[in-house]
């Protein structure tokens, strides 16, 4: 038998502390069964994802509409695209 410690801040802890005992269980049981799901099925049993549309992406996705709504400012694709990439590069 080996021993796993795992660091949670307190408000999650308790959160799960009260989880748990609403299902009549401890952490150590939800863990452990947490743990025989993945290996039974091979798969963490929820989907992982990271973010698309990151800050830059989305200030320069508005700034596309608002050139798009006003009618006396337009920039070229080169312009927009320029801009993103000093942006996103720094």
């Amino acid at each position: 038998m080996t021993t796993v410690s795992l660091r949670f801040d307190d408000k999650m802890k308790k959160e799960l502390d009260e989880m748990c005992d609403a299902m009549g269980m401890n952490l150590t049981t939800f863990f452990m069964i947490y743990a025989k799901k993945v290996l039974r099925d091979r798969k963490i049993p929820f989907d992982l994802e990271a973010p698309i549309v990151t800050d830059v992406v989305e200030t320069a996705l508005d700034e596309a509409d608002a050139y798009a709504e006003e009618d006396t400012m337009r920039m070229s694709h080169e312009e927009v695209f320029g801009n993103l990439r000093r942006r996103v590069n720094g």
